[in-house]
């Protein structure tokens, strides 16, 4: 890496932290910055969720006492699906293309941007109107799990919006279970993606430690700075990435 690399990683890594650690959509700035130094684009989307994981992992501890069970779906069987299915989206990314995953890419930003922009109030319109059993959730949650070791931006959001169709949840048992079992879809994707080898580990590294730092202020910042604010900038800054993307696959 030369110097410009390295400055691009660390800014990344700090503002990646900060979003995740306040709002959330850190991939929105990890991944762009991996292809932007020069990495494929699969092995920057495996080379962003390595560097992200520790601190979604710090993440998970700071929530354990608020784990809870959903709507009596045991939390052993959301863990393990969500085990298995970052397990299949880390393997369907692997046999995925350069080619194809350059195509497929802008559409999964623009996925993300709009579950991040408009899954919150979608999911509460859709609470006053429907109520889903705990096999439909279930079966989303498969769905999900893939997505989230595939690629994964706004699956939290996702996440929130299709556990509210079982009913009125606490907010706050709900938040520690989405950061729960996206670790838990991460972690495995991780450990796949660092055997089958298309982790860049200089690039990761310095935009791991950068994460971190950026994670640990952006918890600071997030006390202080309203959270429309913050949504605000990262729905802005994804839609900007999103657009970046599909001209770099278009044009």
């Amino acid at each position: 890496m030369d110097i410009e690399s390295t400055l691009i990683l660390l800014a990344a890594g700090l503002l990646a932290g900060a979003m995740n650690a306040a709002a959330g959509g850190g991939s929105f700035v990890s991944i762009p910055a991996m292809v932007f130094v020069g990495l494929p684009s699969v092995a920057a989307n495996a080379s962003s969720t390595v560097a992200l994981m520790p601190g979604g992992l710090a993440s998970a501890w700071a929530w354990r006492h608020d784990f809870r069970p959903l709507q009596g779906i045991p939390l052993s069987m959301l863990v393990l699906i969500s085990l298995a299915g970052g397990l299949a989206g880390a393997l369907l990314l692997l046999a995925t293309t350069e080619r194809a995953f350059d195509r497929v890419l802008p559409w999964l930003l623009l996925i993300g941007t709009l579950a991040f922009a408009f899954g919150r109030p979608l999911g509460a319109a859709l609470r006053k109107r429907y109520r889903v059993g705990r096999g439909a959730v279930l079966g989303a949650q498969v769905l999900l799990s893939v997505y989230a070791g595939y690629f994964g931006g706004g699956v939290g959001i996702m996440m929130l919006a299709v556990w509210g169709l079982l009913g009125e949840l606490d907010i706050k048992a709900m938040s520690a279970l989405r950061t729960l079992l996206v670790s838990a879809a991460n972690l495995v994707a991780v450990l796949c993606f660092a055997i089958a080898g298309p982790v860049r580990w200089p690039e990761t590294l310095v935009m791991l430690v950068a994460g971190i730092i950026g994670g640990y202020l952006g918890a600071r910042l997030a006390s202080r700075m309203p959270a429309p604010v913050l949504r605000g900038f990262v729905i802005l800054f994804s839609t900007a990435m999103t657009a970046v993307f599909f001209w770099r696959a278009w044009a």
